[in-house]
């Protein structure tokens, strides 16, 4: 019987083991190309992705505008999540995303943020004259960049204030202009300062912005790649849907399958 029983015991190892080896050979890779202001976000769903998956994400981060352009030049991109709606739907119908797979991934929030307290005290901090300069990123490549200039827009200060802009590439950079000292105060996403403590903001009201609609979208260039596609369907499970609210996103209804 001890003999019986030794063997069986080395047979589920072996199997075992060989599941173990299986499930390695599947795992695969996808290269993602993401709004910047989605940085650390997607950080913590990749390594949900991965330990539930197996797969990883090779990110790339940087402005949706530059992505847009390195997409349509052949750059390796298999997903795209982009800071607005118009990128992604227009990669669609060039041919280069997949055709039904845009959605909508988050609905972000822009504020005006200093790393200092008691600087930012709402809209009236724009019209502070002692302030030398404000950060935003570029408004043509940039979401949160458009969104900047349309809330100084409907304040009716963004002639005002133009001359003490100071330009980032994109949302990251607008930040570290901040962190730095190089900007007193800057135009950001809420994603990025939602943890911090310390400085003082004023969160935009939605009504002074058009909404920035982030979107998804499977390229074509990932449309036979198993991990892009468990990637985009991961994106939409409520594990996702979690880390996306806890940075300050705004996640819409999940639909009905």
């Amino acid at each position: 019987m001890k003999r019986i029983t030794t063997l069986k015991l080395a047979l589920l190892g072996a199997t075992f083991a060989l599941g173990l080896g299986t499930s390695a050979a599947f795992a695969g890779s996808t290269n993602v190309a993401v709004a910047a202001n989605f940085t650390e976000p997607v950080k913590e769903i990749a390594a949900a992705f991965k330990a539930k998956t197996g797969h990883d994400l090779v990110l790339s981060f940087g402005a949706s505008g530059q992505f847009y352009t390195q997409i349509t030049q052949d750059a390796p991109f298999e997903v795209f999540l982009s800071a607005d709606s118009a990128r992604p739907k227009k990669l669609e119908g060039e041919g280069l995303g997949v055709k039904g797979s845009v959605f909508t991934y988050a609905v972000g929030k822009l504020v005006l943020w200093s790393k200092s307290a008691g600087v930012v005290k709402g809209e009236e901090t724009l019209k502070d004259a002692k302030i030398a300069k404000v950060s935003i990123c570029n408004p043509a490549a940039a979401p949160y960049g458009q969104a900047a200039v349309e809330t100084m827009q409907s304040l009716k200060l963004y002639d005002d204030v133009k001359p003490r802009l100071v330009e980032g590439a994109n949302i990251t950079q607008a930040y570290q202009f901040v962190q730095t000292g190089n900007a007193e105060i800057g135009f950001v996403a809420l994603s990025q300062i939602i943890a911090d403590k310390d400085g003082s903001r004023w969160v935009v009201p939605q009504n002074l912005y058009k909404p920035i609609t982030q979107d998804a979208v499977l390229l074509k260039k990932g449309e036979a790649n198993e991990a892009a596609k468990a990637f985009m369907a991961f994106l939409k499970s409520p594990e996702a849907r979690a880390i996306i609210e806890k940075y300050g996103y705004e996640v819409p209804p999940a639909k009905a399958s």
